[in-house]
Protein backbone atom coordinates (compact mmCIF):
# COMPACT_ATOMS: atom_id res chain seq x y z
CA UNK A 1 0.00 0.00 0.00
CA UNK A 2 1.79 3.01 -0.86
CA UNK A 3 1.92 5.51 1.79
CA UNK A 4 2.82 9.22 3.19
CA UNK A 5 5.59 10.05 5.69
CA UNK A 6 5.14 13.22 7.86
CA UNK A 7 7.57 15.12 8.27
CA UNK A 8 8.15 18.76 10.48
CA UNK A 9 10.86 20.31 9.02
CA UNK A 10 13.52 17.10 9.07
CA UNK A 11 11.89 15.14 12.18
CA UNK A 12 9.76 12.42 11.13
CA UNK A 13 6.66 12.31 12.78
CA UNK A 14 4.26 9.75 11.76
CA UNK A 15 3.22 6.96 8.72
CA UNK A 16 0.04 7.84 7.26
CA UNK A 17 -1.39 4.53 4.56
CA UNK A 18 -3.56 5.81 1.82
CA UNK A 19 -6.11 3.76 2.30
CA UNK A 20 -8.48 5.79 0.35
CA UNK A 21 -8.89 7.28 -2.58
CA UNK A 22 -8.81 11.13 -1.56
CA UNK A 23 -6.98 12.38 1.72
CA UNK A 24 -7.70 16.70 2.48
CA UNK A 25 -4.79 18.40 3.81
CA UNK A 26 -5.31 21.82 5.82
CA UNK A 27 -5.23 23.31 9.51
CA UNK A 28 -8.99 22.56 10.20
CA UNK A 29 -10.03 19.94 12.39
CA UNK A 30 -12.15 18.37 9.30
CA UNK A 31 -9.14 17.37 7.59
CA UNK A 32 -7.78 13.46 6.77
CA UNK A 33 -4.36 14.97 7.43
CA UNK A 34 -4.67 18.06 9.78
CA UNK A 35 -1.36 20.51 9.94
CA UNK A 36 -1.87 23.08 12.93
CA UNK A 37 0.16 25.54 12.26
CA UNK A 38 -1.29 29.38 11.42
CA UNK A 39 -0.08 29.71 7.71
CA UNK A 40 -1.55 26.57 6.65
CA UNK A 41 -4.49 26.93 4.31
CA UNK A 42 -7.94 25.67 6.50
CA UNK A 43 -8.40 23.29 3.21
CA UNK A 44 -4.56 23.46 1.63
CA UNK A 45 -4.61 20.55 -0.98
CA UNK A 46 -6.23 17.00 -1.18
CA UNK A 47 -4.04 14.24 -2.23
CA UNK A 48 -5.98 11.34 -4.34
CA UNK A 49 -5.79 8.28 -6.55
CA UNK A 50 -6.83 8.30 -10.36
CA UNK A 51 -6.17 5.64 -12.72
CA UNK A 52 -3.94 3.77 -10.85
CA UNK A 53 -1.51 6.74 -10.02
CA UNK A 54 -1.30 9.73 -7.07
CA UNK A 55 -2.01 13.41 -7.78
CA UNK A 56 -1.91 16.04 -5.45
CA UNK A 57 -3.72 19.44 -6.20
CA UNK A 58 -3.50 22.70 -4.36
CA UNK A 59 -6.81 23.94 -3.12
CA UNK A 60 -6.13 28.04 -3.39
CA UNK A 61 -4.19 27.93 -0.55
CA UNK A 62 -2.47 30.96 0.53
CA UNK A 63 1.22 29.93 0.48
CA UNK A 64 1.21 26.94 -2.08
CA UNK A 65 1.70 23.64 -2.08
CA UNK A 66 4.90 22.37 -3.33
CA UNK A 67 6.60 19.12 -4.93
CA UNK A 68 10.19 18.93 -4.75
CA UNK A 69 10.39 22.84 -4.19
CA UNK A 70 8.55 23.76 -6.79
CA UNK A 71 5.26 25.00 -6.97
CA UNK A 72 2.74 23.30 -8.30
CA UNK A 73 -1.47 23.40 -9.12
CA UNK A 74 -1.42 19.81 -9.45
CA UNK A 75 0.58 17.43 -10.04
CA UNK A 76 1.42 13.81 -10.67
CA UNK A 77 3.24 11.83 -8.01
CA UNK A 78 6.52 9.30 -8.11
CA UNK A 79 8.00 7.45 -5.18
CA UNK A 80 10.32 9.96 -2.96
CA UNK A 81 8.38 13.20 -4.26
CA UNK A 82 8.35 15.58 -1.02
CA UNK A 83 4.71 17.38 -0.67
CA UNK A 84 6.12 20.89 0.65
CA UNK A 85 3.18 22.38 2.88
CA UNK A 86 5.26 25.51 5.44
CA UNK A 87 7.66 23.42 7.33
CA UNK A 88 5.93 20.83 6.77
CA UNK A 89 6.65 17.61 4.30
CA UNK A 90 4.77 14.75 3.19
CA UNK A 91 7.16 11.99 1.66
CA UNK A 92 5.25 9.51 -0.91
CA UNK A 93 6.01 6.06 -0.97
CA UNK A 94 5.13 3.79 -4.00
CA UNK A 95 3.22 0.55 -3.47
CA UNK A 96 6.67 -0.69 -4.66
CA UNK A 97 8.96 0.96 -2.41
CA UNK A 98 7.02 0.39 0.98
CA UNK A 99 8.92 -1.73 2.08
CA UNK A 100 12.25 -0.81 1.38
CA UNK A 101 10.97 3.51 2.49
CA UNK A 102 9.64 1.82 6.09
CA UNK A 103 13.52 0.34 6.83
CA UNK A 104 15.41 3.42 5.43
CA UNK A 105 12.77 5.11 8.16
CA UNK A 106 14.10 3.23 11.00
CA UNK A 107 16.46 5.41 12.24
CA UNK A 108 14.30 8.05 13.25
CA UNK A 109 12.28 6.10 15.41
CA UNK A 110 14.83 4.01 16.44
CA UNK A 111 15.07 3.85 20.48
CA UNK A 112 18.61 2.97 20.69
CA UNK A 113 20.06 4.92 24.11
CA UNK A 114 23.10 7.32 23.41
CA UNK A 115 26.04 6.79 25.37
CA UNK A 116 25.49 9.14 28.11
CA UNK A 117 27.12 10.10 31.63
CA UNK A 118 24.98 7.76 34.38
CA UNK A 119 25.63 6.27 37.27
CA UNK A 120 27.93 3.38 37.27
CA UNK A 121 26.46 0.18 37.35
CA UNK A 122 27.65 -3.35 36.69
CA UNK A 123 27.76 -4.50 32.87
CA UNK A 124 26.36 -8.58 34.26
CA UNK A 125 22.88 -6.06 35.33
CA UNK A 126 22.40 -5.27 31.70
CA UNK A 127 20.41 -2.12 32.36
CA UNK A 128 20.71 0.84 29.72
CA UNK A 129 20.37 4.26 30.04
CA UNK A 130 16.87 6.08 29.33
CA UNK A 131 15.76 9.95 29.17
CA UNK A 132 12.96 11.49 30.59
CA UNK A 133 10.81 14.58 31.41
CA UNK A 134 8.63 14.61 34.49
CA UNK A 135 6.32 17.54 34.45
CA UNK A 136 6.77 19.83 37.24
CA UNK A 137 4.10 22.22 36.82
CA UNK A 138 1.53 22.97 33.48
CA UNK A 139 0.60 19.06 33.36
CA UNK A 140 -1.67 18.50 29.91
CA UNK A 141 -1.84 14.94 30.33
CA UNK A 142 0.87 12.84 31.27
CA UNK A 143 3.14 13.52 34.13
CA UNK A 144 6.11 11.96 32.39
CA UNK A 145 7.26 11.05 28.96
CA UNK A 146 10.06 9.26 27.66
CA UNK A 147 12.57 10.59 25.46
CA UNK A 148 12.27 7.29 23.21
CA UNK A 149 12.99 8.78 19.41
CA UNK A 150 15.67 10.05 17.47
CA UNK A 151 13.52 13.89 17.88
CA UNK A 152 11.12 14.52 19.91
CA UNK A 153 8.67 17.88 19.85
CA UNK A 154 8.11 19.76 22.37
CA UNK A 155 4.76 22.32 21.64
CA UNK A 156 1.26 23.01 21.67
CA UNK A 157 -0.23 21.59 18.10
CA UNK A 158 -1.12 18.16 18.02
CA UNK A 159 1.69 17.12 15.85
CA UNK A 160 4.15 17.65 19.08
CA UNK A 161 5.48 14.23 20.63
CA UNK A 162 5.11 16.23 24.43
CA UNK A 163 2.59 19.02 24.80
CA UNK A 164 2.62 22.41 26.47
CA UNK A 165 -0.05 24.81 28.26
CA UNK A 166 0.41 28.35 26.72
CA UNK A 167 1.31 31.72 28.56
CA UNK A 168 -0.30 35.06 28.85
CA UNK A 169 -3.76 36.24 28.61
CA UNK A 170 -5.25 33.95 25.52
CA UNK A 171 -2.79 31.03 26.48
CA UNK A 172 -0.67 31.18 23.27
CA UNK A 173 2.06 29.11 22.58
CA UNK A 174 4.39 28.40 19.31
CA UNK A 175 3.17 24.84 17.58
CA UNK A 176 6.73 23.46 18.16
CA UNK A 177 9.15 25.36 20.58
CA UNK A 178 11.82 22.97 20.62
CA UNK A 179 13.06 19.61 20.00
CA UNK A 180 14.99 17.21 22.01
CA UNK A 181 17.34 14.97 19.85
CA UNK A 182 18.93 11.73 20.88
CA UNK A 183 22.59 11.19 19.74
CA UNK A 184 25.05 8.54 20.40
CA UNK A 185 26.83 11.17 22.56
CA UNK A 186 24.01 12.29 24.83
CA UNK A 187 20.57 14.39 24.79
CA UNK A 188 20.15 17.91 22.94
CA UNK A 189 17.83 20.30 23.63
CA UNK A 190 17.46 22.85 20.21
CA UNK A 191 15.39 26.15 20.39
CA UNK A 192 12.54 26.04 17.40
CA UNK A 193 11.06 29.50 18.53
CA UNK A 194 14.09 31.03 19.74
CA UNK A 195 14.37 32.35 23.57
CA UNK A 196 10.35 31.00 24.12
CA UNK A 197 12.10 28.31 25.43
CA UNK A 198 13.70 28.52 29.10
CA UNK A 199 16.29 26.09 30.32
CA UNK A 200 17.57 26.11 33.75
CA UNK A 201 15.70 29.68 33.79
CA UNK A 202 17.87 31.20 31.00
CA UNK A 203 15.75 31.92 27.29
CA UNK A 204 17.14 28.83 24.81
CA UNK A 205 19.14 30.79 21.98
CA UNK A 206 21.11 27.98 21.12
CA UNK A 207 21.77 23.99 21.10
CA UNK A 208 22.22 22.79 24.68
CA UNK A 209 23.78 19.16 25.82
CA UNK A 210 20.59 17.62 28.63
CA UNK A 211 22.16 16.52 32.17
CA UNK A 212 20.69 15.18 35.04
CA UNK A 213 17.69 17.18 37.07
CA UNK A 214 17.93 20.53 34.01
CA UNK A 215 15.30 22.58 34.13
CA UNK A 216 12.72 23.30 30.71
CA UNK A 217 9.97 25.81 30.99
CA UNK A 218 8.06 26.32 27.59
CA UNK A 219 5.04 28.29 28.57
CA UNK A 220 2.53 27.53 31.37
CA UNK A 221 4.71 24.44 31.70
CA UNK A 222 7.55 23.01 33.33
CA UNK A 223 9.62 19.64 33.05
CA UNK A 224 12.73 18.17 34.40
CA UNK A 225 14.93 15.80 32.84
CA UNK A 226 16.39 12.91 33.87
CA UNK A 227 17.75 9.24 33.42
CA UNK A 228 16.87 6.16 34.49
CA UNK A 229 18.70 2.83 34.12
CA UNK A 230 16.14 0.47 32.73
CA UNK A 231 16.48 -3.40 32.49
Amino acid sequence: MAKLLLKFETAFIKEIPLDKPVFAVGRKPDNDIVLEHPTVSGHHCKIYQAAGSYFVEDLNSTNGTFVNGKKIVKAGLKHNDSIGIIKYSLVFVGDEKASSASSQKQPETATASPKISTPSVNEADKKVPKAFLEVLDGRIDKQEYEINLVSVYIGKSSQANIPIKGSGLFGSAPDMAAVISMRPNGFFLTPIKEGYVKYNGNPLTEKVELKNDDIIEAGGTKFRFFIKLIN
